[in-house]
């Protein structure tokens, strides 16, 4: 392994190289009418990162998004270069979504300094999370990341190598000591305890959760105790899992983007969300909704988490994931 002192010279070389119901139901009128519009997205600063950030960005993950798909790069590519046409600047990204990274770095280096570039590694030790970050900001092609995410936090055992002396917050430290990574932030859909525990123990800029109406159903919901978290520290709070891959959408569930997003984006202390995208159509109706995205009284967020019901089992499925 690259001794720590050289890390940031050896990556410079190499990237150089590589180069209500009446309520809710009003919500889908309007999606479904509205047309794409030159109307930028709001913003809302990332908590204590001070960085002013459009409220929706592209996920780089999916079931089908062919951001994640070998072979997929002319469709991916498509997908990238729209999303910057229609003035999205966040793009979630991680070491392990396949060719994510690489599809990417083959657009974004030219728009770096215009956009907020976040990645994460599945690593828990020191060593294992610079390996993947040396390799994420090849593939990148940046000398640096705004955002590195410890990913898939889920359990006791996972923060006692975190925290260890040759856990992976020792990278993460380096990481920022040597302007490879600008700030550090952790992820996690499947027990909010370890998350919160994490977020305790440590100054962790930003935290990416699940945010959507049927969490609220879970006997172990992700909101609002860790929002209220993350909230006393001003930790940038990024959701995910927003439509939960579709499943809201099914009968007795909700019935547009625009519901979903609202409702998450109603949620105090959620500052943006990442939806990756199956296609350009798709990714323009979803920015299409994050242009229109209100903010939702008590009563229409009651009457959204009423829709969802029925469906909370199937739908929070994410959560037995590690």
């Amino acid at each position: 392994m690259i001794e720590k002192t050289t890390r940031r010279n050896f990556l410079l070389s190499s990237v150089a190289v590589a180069s209500g119901i009446v309520g809710a139901n009003s919500l889908q009128t309007e999606t479904s009418n509205a047309a794409i519009t030159p109307a930028t997205m709001l913003e809302r600063v990332l908590g204590r990162t001070g960085v002013s950030v459009p409220i929706f960005g592209l996920g780089g993950a999916s079931a089908k998004s062919p951001l994640s798909k070998e072979g997929k790069e002319q469709d991916a590519i498509a997908i990238i270069e729209k999303a910057l046409e229609l003035g999205i600047r966040y793009f979630d990204t991680a070491a392990s979504y396949g060719p994510s990274e690489d599809y990417l770095g083959k657009v974004l280096p030219s728009h770096r300094s215009k956009i907020f570039l976040a990645s994460k590694t599945y690593e828990k030790d020191r060593d294992g999370v610079w390996r993947e970050l040396e390799r994420s900001l090849k593939r990148l092609k940046t000398d640096y990341l705004d955002l590195w995410q410890l990913h898939s936090v889920a359990f006791p055992k996972q923060l006692k190598t975190i925290f260890s002396k040759s856990g992976g917050i020792q990278a993460l430290e380096e990481a920022q000591q040597q302007k490879l990574v600008r700030f550090v932030g952790i992820t996690g859909h499947r027990e909010p305890d370890v998350m919160l525990e994490a977020l305790r123990r440590y100054p962790f800029h930003t935290a990416l959760i699940p945010v959507n109406a049927v969490e609220k159903h879970h006997p172990r919901p992700f909101f609002p105790e860790i929002l209220l978290e993350t909230q006393k520290q001003n930790i940038g709070v990024i959701a995910m899992k927003v439509p939960a891959y579709g499943k809201l959408f099914q009968a007795g569930g909700l019935t547009s983007m625009l519901q979903a997003m609202s409702y998450t984006l109603s949620q105090s202390g959620v500052h943006c969300c990442i939806i990756s995208a199956d296609n350009v159509r798709q990714l323009e109706d979803n920015v299409n909704a994050a242009r229109i995205v209100r903010q939702l009284t008590d009563e229409q967020l009651t009457a959204i988490e009423q829709r969802t019901a029925t469906i909370w089992q199937d739908t929070t499925f994410y959560r037995a994931w590690g």
